[in-house]
């Protein structure tokens, strides 16, 4: 297998990542790996053409750490994907909801499924993915014990599927970036864009609302303005944003041009086209 036919992601065959990329890239063969560091690494260092990595989730929130990898993981972002979370109830086969007594899964995955733990009375046991709760059940082979996952690991590791699309909320959504060692951007006004990108301001009064004020007058919308801490000090904070719209053409550039004033270490992350997801919502059902 060569390189340019792989697509690195975090965690076991049958994870939601792993699902992610074969919905987008079905012709790519995908690569397994055991944390997000490794999924970059696979990327720069040549052994996979792109990675598959979660962002944001509709019900969990930011994917932790992510945010704070993406700016020194020495990749670009050249697309995003918005996957619609379906969880299974997966058991070994011959189990049924009367003899199962546990389930396992990935901590957001237990927590977006607790309307149905408690209605079965289950004793919820964390893992550290959803997939490899699915593999140690298939392991075990006990019809007393169930794991929460994908279909996609239903089929790789051998289970039933006892119960369909268990989760809470309809809208469960997570999106993913696409990353890549060489940009992709397309061309100004090809296509509805996003630019992602990272600054710092000054621990001054008033710094965040100047440095945001020429988003604002040159009409750019922002999607997602977060902050967190860089080393662990309180007073070292950067911040990530989403935005509409494409560095060449004109409001965009303004409004860039206005935050270099006011803010410093201004990096944009990857100029890429907008799914459809965001203009057409839950009627696309994740799909790009």
């Amino acid at each position: 297998m060569q390189p340019h036919d792989l697509i690195a992601f975090q965690g076991l065959p049958g994870a939601y990542s792993d699902l992610s990329c074969r919905s987008v890239f079905p012709e790519m063969k995908t690569l397994p790996c055991a944390t997000f560091e490794d999924a970059f690494a696979a990327v720069r260092e040549g052994r996979a053409k792109l990675a598959m990595i979660p962002v944001e989730n509709s019900v969990a929130g930011r994917v932790a750490d992510n945010h704070q990898l993406l700016p020194e993981g020495g990749l670009h972002i050249i697309g995003e994907h918005f996957q619609r979370v379906n969880h299974q109830l997966l058991a070994p086969k011959g189990a049924t909801l009367q003899t199962i007594k546990t389930v396992r899964s990935h901590i957001q995955a237990l927590s977006q499924c607790r309307k149905l733990t408690r209605e079965l009375g289950l004793e919820v046991i964390q893992h550290a993915d959803t997939a490899g709760a699915a593999a140690e059940i298939a392991k075990l082979g006990d019809p007393r014990h169930a794991a929460i996952a994908s279909e996609l690991a239903a089929e790789i590791y051998g289970l039933d599927i006892l119960k369909n699309n268990i989760e809470d909320a309809e809208h469960n959504t997570t999106r993913f970036l696409i990353m890549s060692r060489e940009p992709k951007i397309p061309p100004a006004g090809s296509t509805k864009t996003i630019t992602t990108f990272v600054f710092r301001v000054r621990s001054v009064p008033a710094a965040l609302y100047k440095a945001m004020g020429g988003f604002a007058t040159n009409g750019v919308n922002m999607t997602k303005l977060e902050s967190y801490m860089i080393g662990g000090r309180f007073t070292a904070v950067q911040f990530y944003a989403d935005v509409e719209g494409h560095p060449d053409e004109r409001p965009l550039r303004l409004a860039l041009e206005e935050l270099d004033f006011f803010a410093r270490d201004v990096k944009i992350l990857g100029v890429y086209p907008a799914s459809l997801f965001r203009y057409q919502g839950s009627q696309l059902h994740g799909e790009d």
